[in-house]
Parts: C-alpha cells; sequence; structure tokens
C-alpha cells in the first residue's frame, strides 16, 4: 500500500487476506498519518498533491474502480451521459451513473458521484455507445433537440456500422428514442446506398 503510486484508489475489500474490520483500521490510521484520504465510507485515496492540494481522481476513474470491487455495471446518465457524447459542453457538477450494483452518493472535492440503481434492460445493450446515447436523450428530452443534437447523434450513428447489433440493441430503446435513432440510421444507410 505504502509502494503504490499516487492517486492508487483502495477500498476496505481490497485486501482479502485480512479482516476487513481490520483493514479499515489500519487505513483510518494511514489517514491520520495523512498518507491516505478518506474520499467516502470505504474508499481510500492515496492523493496526488500538488501545490494547490489534493487533486482527487475524475469520477469515471472512481466509479470504473467501483464497478470492478462490485463486479457491478455502470454507465453514465443524465447530464453526464450527453457530456461524455459530446451532446453538452457543460460540465455536470454532480457526475450520473445507473448500476447493477448498490445506490450511493460520493462526495470528491467539490463534486459528487451519484450511483442509482436501474433495472438490467439498461445494461442489455451489444453496442457500448448504444446506451449511453439512450441515457442522454431521456436527460436532454424530445422537446428540446436541437439541429445541433441531431448532426452529433447521426455523426455518433455514422461511426458504428454493426448491422448485426443494431438490430438487437434498438429493441431496447425507448419508443420515442428507437423512432428518432432509426429514421437518422434509415438515413444514413439511405445516403450511403447513394455514393456508392
Amino acid at each position: 500500500m505504502l509502494k503504490s503510486k499516487d492517486g492508487t484508489l483502495f477500498f476496505t475489500s481490497s485486501f482479502p487476506g485480512y479482516d476487513e474490520e481490520y483493514v479499515g483500521q489500519v487505513l483510518s490510521d494511514l489517514c491520520r498519518k495523512d498518507i491516505l484520504v478518506r474520499i467516502a465510507f470505504g474508499i481510500y485515496l492515496k492523493p496526488v498533491r500538488s501545490r494547490f492540494g489534493i487533486v482527487y481522481p475524475q469520477p469515471s476513474e472512481v466509479v470504473a474502480a467501483i464497478a470492478r470491487r462490485d463486479k457491478a455495471k455502470i454507465l453514465p446518465s443524465g447530464n453526464t451521459a450527453a457530456y461524455h457524447l459530446g451532446l453538452t459542453t457543460q460540465v455536470p457538477m454532480r457526475s450520473e451513473y445507473i448500476t447493477t450494483g448498490s445506490a450511493r452518493v460520493i462526495k470528491i472535492g467539490n463534486s459528487s458521484i451519484a450511483l442509482k440503481r436501474s433495472v438490467p434492460r439498461n445494461f442489455a445493450y451489444k453496442d457500448p455507445m448504444l446506451p449511453v446515447l439512450v441515457q442522454a436523450l431521456k436527460a436532454i428530452k424530445e422537446e428540446n433537440l436541437t439541429e445541433e443534437h441531431l448532426g452529433i447523434i447521426r455523426r455518433l450513428l455514422e461511426d458504428r456500422p454493426q448491422q448485426d447489433t443494431w438490430q438487437h440493441d434498438i429493441r431496447l430503446a425507448p419508443v420515442w428514442i428507437r423512432k428518432l435513432l432509426t429514421d437518422i440510421k434509415n438515413s444514413i444507410d439511405h445516403d450511403q446506398m447513394d455514393r456508392q
């Protein structure tokens, strides 16, 4: 632990050979000695320190570590999904994710991560981009879509020609999103056929 590099995340469950309560006491002791920082219940960080203070990990890094620990699936949702795909340039103050694991809110420095438990259907997609796009569109809402949004969505779909996963995945999307994405995909396919 002391030899691990700065920026490493630890959980009380990171040391399976030891009792978790004992590990928690050791990690808490290292926090008192200013070697580690406790960023949430059971989550510790060997911090990167700059002249401005502690450099906290990106929310996506914390979420990925939690997913590995819990053997859970996690996807960006809400404005986090929209930002992730370039559908908004506004950095969300609160990072939102859906998960097959436990729901919780984790505060990291001045920001927070919200994990909401969600239904298995949201994790049944074969293409990793499509469920994130669906989450982003749910956050934006149909009535708020602009031509700029539609152009970005078109580019995202143009870069993903997997026809074999498309038929499976599009059936999982809510009806209005299914219609929107199918119309855009049909337009892309039509344009590609015209160019051939």
